[in-house]
């Protein structure tokens, strides 16, 4: 059926279901409406519809499977790799479906689909509440949990996907229906390869003050301080237990002043006091330029990480997890960033997984890396055209080298978000396998239980 044709079967539809907005090729407002946050992504949907509620996109998902029509779900659209743009396939833009529910037990909340991070955070924070979530305002939360989920809370109290207690989708009839233990476990880790997700219930925590902020060091010589740092780190790690309020992301960017690296702190708890002593011991661990860690709000801190990343980017992420930031990976890492392109898109990221997420009692899941590790985040990605190329070769140098440099301590595992499926797989079969290790078959299990015709085929990750 050709492309026409499809819009026009498409259109007869939507006469009948008028609360479902519309945006074709041919409208104004396409090209923002197609619009995400990797703009290497050239692919041209079908058209983008924008469910208003719960019955548009089960209505929309019966359309398409009676149809056979590919179609791809976008909440922020900060999938790296950009694959909720899909050629030729219909756009399901489900940003309108932001409701957020707190129980009454104030334990848990229920979150519709299309909402994002800041949205959640900032519905949350006013009722005394937090959860695990990511850094970055503009990341869709559904997405963002489902498939993992690193953020600043997850020392404390784990991952997004072991805060998921329970879920609504439309299934790959187009029924809506509440998911079971057993597509609960592929819903946490597998995300949307099972239908499309409504609504999470998760687990939220009282929280009413913070503690955040930036522990920049001095990085005239970004190598040295780089590995010194973790070497400093280390130390503490072997003689003191970091108290699990404690979350540190390592970070190299662009500063107005160049190259720059900091560690970020969010400490999540109440006493305020005890986090601040563990702010400078963080910061003794560097040639110290300036620690801005104080007492915010989860609205404010969640700004000024928005003013860090640019709205719009091109090129391409890698990672690896590993056990252990050893010498030889630092002092790779290390020499890699006194070369890092100058562009505000380009950055490196260490995320240390400790605390709830790596214990056995977690919720049963999909999500295969549970040994205490560091993802690394390597992001190739420019807000210049001629910087693009070189960013991603520069990132993928790094990875490569950094893989060389640390074989002893690299991890089967990958995570799925920021894992270059188009580099660092070598087939589908080799993806599946780094992502989900001995939860393969689980994954194809109930990937043949609850969506055995492949509706949701062009769901993440590509299973064939």
């Amino acid at each position: 059926m050709s492309g026409s044709t499809q819009l026009n079967a498409l259109e007869t539809f939507l006469q009948g279901h008028p609360t479902i907005k519309y945006t074709p090729p041919s409208s104004p407002d396409y090209p923002a409406a197609r619009q995400i946050f990797n703009s290497s992504r050239r692919d041209n949907p079908l058209a983008i519809v924008q469910p208003q509620s719960s019955s548009d996109v089960a209505a929309l998902v019966k359309y398409a499977k009676s149809s056979s029509l590919p179609f791809t779900i976008r909440a922020g659209g900060h999938n790296l790799e950009g694959l909720s743009l899909v050629e030729g396939a219909l756009l399901i833009d489900l940003r309108a479906l932001t409701a957020v529910k707190v129980a009454s037990d104030r334990k848990s909340a229920t979150v519709q689909c299309g909402i994002l991070q800041v949205e959640l955070a900032n519905a949350l924070w006013e009722e005394g509440l937090v959860t695990p979530r990511g850094a970055l305002p503009s990341v869709g939360y559904v997405g963002w949990a489902t498939y993992g989920g690193y953020g600043p809370f997850s020392s404390h109290w784990g991952l997004g996907v072991d805060q998921i207690l329970g879920a609504t989708i439309v299934n790959a009839n187009g029924e809506i229906v509440k998911a079971d233990e057993s597509l609960l476990q592929g819903i946490r880790g597998g995300g949307g390869l099972y239908g499309v997700i409504l609504d999470l219930t998760i687990k939220v925590y009282p929280l009413t003050s913070l503690l955040a902020g930036a522990i920049i060091f001095d990085s005239s010589d970004i190598t040295k301080t780089f590995v010194d740092f973790n070497a400093a780190y280390e130390k503490l790690l072997e003689t003191e237990a970091l108290p699990p309020q404690l979350t540190l992301q390592q970070i190299a960017f662009k500063a107005p002043t160049g190259r720059a690296f900091a560690a970020i702190f969010v400490w999540s708890d109440a006493n305020i006091e005890e986090g601040q002593v563990w702010s400078e011991k963080i910061a003794s661990l560097g040639p110290l330029v300036a620690n801005t860690v104080a007492p915010t709000n989860v609205p404010e801190w969640f700004s000024g990480n928005g003013a860090l990343v640019p709205p719009v980017v091109s090129g391409s992420a890698y990672t690896h997890n590993i056990s252990r930031v050893s010498p030889a990976i630092a002092e790779t890492i290390g020499r890699s960033l006194a070369s890092m392109p100058a562009d505000p898109g380009t950055m490196v990221s260490i995320h240390q997984l400790r605390g709830p997420s790596t214990e056995q009692q977690v919720h049963s899941s999909l999500f295969a890396a549970r040994e205490p590790h560091y993802m690394l985040e390597f992001l190739g990605f420019a807000t210049q055209k001629n910087v693009r190329e070189i960013s991603e070769r520069w990132a993928a140098e790094m990875t490569e080298n950094t893989k060389q440099a640390g074989l002893e301590y690299l991890l089967p595992s990958a995570y799925v978000s920021l894992y270059n499926s188009g580099v660092q797989a070598k087939s589908s079969a080799d993806l599946l396998d780094t992502i989900y290790g001995s939860k393969v078959e689980t994954l194809k299990g109930l990937k043949a239980k609850f969506d055995s015709q492949d509706v949701f085929s062009l769901a993440v990750p590509a299973l064939k």
